[in-house]
């Protein structure tokens, strides 16, 4: 079957449809990593996105239960230059063709993925509308134009849990945890916790929108401030929440998390061009004076200068020189833009979570 991916911009590619079938709209990204395909669609950070993938073939390996990173997939759309309708690996449980239609999301093959990447690298990411019902290219992009985008809009409300629970993989025993750790759900993603839960902490898992108050009577010995999708400026009242949590706990931000968290320090936001989404992002640790390749999903950053003087810069992207790292100067606080629980993805920086629990000790 037919299908249109149509850009704001007026830029239109014809390909075939896998997956489901309907209308699509949400912004437009890349991302470079060579496998993962399946965590990055069950990223909530991807919300609100038509995803595109460089990498010239995928849907080899299929998809299966242990990769999912979330309750689903997250993406609006996904994008390929070819799909692999045979899949082989011991642990495929589904094609990616039927888990994307189980799941109500559209795919499009046989387009010209480098001629998109690079169109959204030299004029930046964009709204685009994907469908395989409308077949009118004008139509599509006049959607793609009226579509409202991600600036402003608070995406965190879709992929929030809607209550609390405790964290248990079905394999896991808790009895060895030393750490009570709240975790604060802005998209959280599954290997985080599992993460966490390795490094001996036991995860109470809460809403975006759960207060500080009822954070701190559940008495935990730190707070995990979770990735998640979108502009942070519209999540303002986690910024508060956060800004009441800097004095009393441990806190420990990733992606989002860390965006809000600069926020509640009194620093600023802007969206980058076309974002950072991949598993090979050099970043420069400053202290260590090391060089850790990272795992990245963020469109949105914190701007050094307008950090006040109480926070330290402790990691920058070594592409672009943006901020990638944050800690306070009296205050057992840090936080990363990165994701150091990929999975798959590099491990160079694991030990944050061992950070984390170093300072849930003093």
């Amino acid at each position: 079957m037919k299908a249109i991916l149509a850009l704001a911009d007026g830029t239109v590619f014809e390909g075939v449809q896998f997956g489901a079938t309907g209308e699509t709209v949400g912004e437009v990204v890349f991302n470079t990593s060579m496998t993962g395909y399946q965590e990055v669609l069950t990223d909530p950070s991807y919300k609100g996105q038509i995803v595109t993938m460089t990498y010239p073939l995928i849907g080899n390996y299929g998809c299966n239960e242990a990769d999912i990173e979330s309750i689903g997939p997250q993406v609006e759309g996904f994008v390929v230059r070819e799909y692999s309708a045979y899949h082989s690996n011991w642990r495929s449980k589904w094609s990616l063709d039927s888990y994307l239609a189980e799941h109500d999301i559209i795919g499009i093959q046989g387009i010209d993925t480098r001629a998109l990447t690079r169109r959204l690298r030299v004029h930046g990411v964009m709204n685009g509308c994907l469908s395989t019902e409308d077949l009118n290219p004008e139509s599509l992009v006049t959607k793609a134009k009226a579509w409202h985008g991600l600036v402003g809009w608070d995406l965190v409300q879709r992929v929030t849990c809607p209550s609390s629970y405790a964290w248990q993989q079905p394999e896991e025993n808790n009895s060895h945890s030393k750490y009570r750790v709240v975790a604060l759900d802005f998209g959280i993603k599954y290997n985080i916790l599992r993460q966490l839960t390795e490094h001996g902490c036991e995860v109470q898992v809460v809403p975006a929108r759960t207060t500080a108050e009822e954070i701190l009577a559940a008495e935990p010995d730190g707070i995990f401030l979770s990735n998640g999708p979108g502009d942070p400026m519209p999540v303002d009242y986690a910024i508060q929440t956060i800004r009441t949590l800097i004095d009393k706990k441990p806190l420990f931000g990733i992606c989002l998390g860390h965006q809000l968290l600069g926020l509640a320090l009194g620093g600023k936001t802007y969206k980058l061009k076309f974002g950072h989404r991949g598993a090979n992002q050099p970043v420069k640790h400053l202290e260590a004076d090391r060089v850790e390749i990272t795992s990245q999903n963020h469109g949105f950053c914190l701007d050094i200068d307008s950090l006040p003087n109480s926070v330290d810069v402790t990691h920058i992207n070594l592409n672009d020189d943006t901020l990638e790292g944050i800690q306070h100067r009296d205050y057992p606080i840090f936080s990363v833009q990165y994701h150091p629980e990929a999975s798959p993805g590099p491990h160079d920086a694991s030990y944050l979570f061992s950070r984390f629990t170093a300072m849930m000790d003093l």
